[in-house]
């Protein structure tokens, strides 16, 4: 499941221009991404669903004219009953109910998107998982947005088109933990297996979830599949010594949510990279208790 980019796919681009779908500045808020191609992906899947929310699937002959399969991103349009309509990279599938598949992890991808859909800490209808390259035999982590619309007709479907080996937006992270602090919400102590859950969506290539109480001590681990081990998030140090999460805490008695940039090692590299730290407060049992998750601090191009 993929996306055109409009690099990639100029003759598409022009059409979404010429039919009023794309704008230069104001399709669509990508503010919150800090990669250039994250940001040209969402307004290329929204200016498509503008058009097909306007023109009806009529709109796809133009899709299937500029868009060929051989590119490196696509987009793609399924109905309401996971039915594929239409896509760029994997022809296919059209006409193929998809609601059974999964990636090569176990994750069910439909149900990735619908509770991305669903999400309003998720705008963009962000999902994550691991799918096939057309031509490729190795499947390779994927990042794709999607946006519901209903068609002239009636029909609801949704739109979406992804990021091959993407960068890890920040954006993510976000919506991860808002997402899962949301759901601490709706079910108090029941959603943290659920939040745990390696297939659930807040959990996705090197992101983790993790929860801890006000005290440091693990409900949610990062790295283990239990929380046996002493670990006090409140003493840990990164590679220079300072204590992310002790700032993060200190700095959460004012707010609801922080950000923190630390410096520690990734696997295979001699030298200490910068990293960031999203940290959000809610409650559980009127207690406060505290999610987070880390990934690589952004290098816009």
């Amino acid at each position: 499941m993929k996306a055109v980019a409009p690099w990639i796919c100029t003759g598409l681009a022009a059409v979404l221009l010429a039919a009023g779908c794309v704008r230069p500045t104001d399709v669509i808020d990508v503010s919150a991404y800090d990669y250039r191609d994250t940001r040209n992906l969402v307004r290329m899947v929204a200016g498509a669903a503008r058009l097909l929310e306007n023109a009806g699937l009529s709109a796809l002959d133009g899709f299937r004219e500029h868009c060929s399969p051989s590119g490196e991103y696509y987009l793609y349009v399924y109905d309401t009953e996971d039915v594929c309509l239409y896509h760029a990279g994997m022809p296919e599938l059209v006409n193929q109910c998809l609601a059974g598949v999964t990636d090569i992890g176990g994750k069910s991808i439909s149900r990735l998107i619908r509770e991305a859909l669903d999400n309003p800490d998720n705008p963009h209808g962000w999902a994550h998982y691991t799918w096939w390259e057309p031509g490729k035999f190795y499947p390779v982590p994927k990042s794709s947005c999607h946006f519901s619309i209903r068609l002239p007709d009636g029909r609801k479907v949704y739109v979406g088109g992804g990021l091959n080996h993407p960068h890890e937006e920040r954006e993510f992270i976000r919506i991860a933990v808002d997402t899962a602090a949301r759901l601490i919400q709706a079910r108090g102590a029941d959603a943290l297996p659920a939040i745990a859950d390696p297939l659930a969506s807040c959990n996705f290539r090197d992101v983790r979830v993790f929860a801890f109480n006000a005290g440091g001590r693990m409900l949610i681990s990062p790295v283990l599949g239990d929380n046996r081990i002493g670990l006090d998030l409140r003493r840990c140090a990164d590679a220079s010594g300072n204590r992310p999460f002790d700032r993060a805490l200190n700095l959460l008695e004012t707010q609801p949510a922080v950000w923190q940039a630390f410096i520690d090692y990734n696997r295979g590299e001699r030298q200490p990279v910068k990293k960031t730290l999203y940290i959000r407060r809610t409650l559980l049992n009127n207690e406060p208790v505290y999610l987070g998750a880390i990934t690589d601090l952004p290098h816009p191009p």
